[in-house]
């Protein structure tokens, strides 16, 4: 049985995930609107990815006998004014995730929750590779900066990101 503290938490936390998949498909929209049509590939990939995490959690809770309450999910932007901006957004997002994942880490732990605390690790984890992908980019187009060329070889290359699936 999972413990009621870390249950809550990881209800919040299925939010979060949800919300990252919402933000990441209005950037999907974003993009597709300026006609960078990869940019809006990797965010569907990364909205994809997103959905999966809030599974991950949902599974989790269930497995353990909890039950999963989801809660209202907040507005979101659903403009930029660059394609930087938007990723910039994307990585300051990342960070706030893994701020979550590490309260998830150190309640799971003051809570004895090992089963938790092993699922939370994976996450760990992949929060490493999300920041490191997303700050790779933004420092990618803020080299490029407004170059024409470079922001559509951006999008080629962003394009090539297949489904994780």
């Amino acid at each position: 049985m999972i413990n009621e503290k870390v249950r809550k938490a990881i209800n919040e936390q299925i939010k979060n995930e949800l919300e990252s998949a919402y933000i990441y498909l209005s950037m999907v929209a974003y993009f597709h609107s300026i006609n960078m049509d990869g940019m809006a590939q990797w965010m569907r990939v990364q909205t994809k990815e997103e959905v999966a995490h809030a599974m991950k959690f949902f599974d989790h809770v269930q497995q353990r006998d909890g039950r999963v309450e989801l809660q209202p999910l907040k507005p979101l932007k659903t403009d930029w004014s660059s394609p930087l901006e938007a990723f910039q957004d994307a990585y300051k997002h990342e960070l706030f995730i893994t701020g979550k994942i590490n309260d998830l880490v150190k309640l799971a732990r003051e809570e004895g929750d090992e089963p938790a605390g092993i699922l939370l690790q994976w996450f760990v984890s992949e929060q490493v590779e999300e920041e490191a992908n997303a700050s790779k980019i933004v420092q990618t187009l803020e080299r490029v900066g407004d170059s024409g060329p470079g922001l559509l070889m951006v999008d080629s290359q962003l394009g090539k990101r297949g489904s994780s699936e």
